[in-house]
């Protein structure tokens, strides 16, 4: 089994994918306001995935567009949204690589970038990165309240393997 800070991970990873269970293929693209549409986010969300546990972490590059299309500080797009949903899955399966071999002396250590650590501890990035999903999870689920879709997810579901672990 993961650490317990990576099963927390992977539950909101769940979570955010309850929230778009059934999201019809126009309805991702709809912006209301400010708010960027569900595809963007779902690449935004794999954007920062690809930066801490792969580039970061494993110094692998994939999906190099990501971060242009839909990081942070890109400007609104709707991209398209199967290949938002491609990168999503080949981004978190390469996270998984990293994230499965973490202890917990390695989450309070800092990864590197060209011989300097990072600001934070990769325990940090991974909290920061669980907020982030629940901040984009609240977002999409609030852009298909909008919509007028019923029926929505109520949250949070079961926890299963996210309940409390002690370290």
């Amino acid at each position: 089994m993961a650490h317990p800070m990576v099963e927390q991970l992977r539950f909101t990873r769940r979570e955010f994918l309850r929230c778009l269970d059934g999201l019809s293929l126009q309805d991702a693209y709809v912006r209301h306001g400010q708010m960027n549409c569900i595809s963007w986010t779902i690449g935004h969300l794999a954007s920062q995935e690809n930066g801490y546990f792969v580039y970061l972490a494993q110094g692998i590059r994939i999906q190099p567009d990501l971060r242009e299309i839909c990081g942070y500080g890109s400007p609104p797009s709707s991209p398209k949204l199967d290949d938002m949903w491609s990168a999503w899955r080949e981004v978190t399966a390469n996270a998984d690589v990293f994230l499965d071999t973490l202890t917990t002396e390695a989450l309070q250590e800092r990864l590197e970038h060209r011989g300097q650590a990072v600001a934070d501890s990769t325990g940090t990035l991974i909290q920061r990165t669980i907020y982030h999903y629940w901040y984009h999870l609240g977002e999409c689920h609030a852009i298909r309240q909008m919509l007028g879709h019923r029926d929505l997810p109520q949250f949070v579901a079961p926890f299963g393997d996210a309940v409390y672990a002690p370290h």
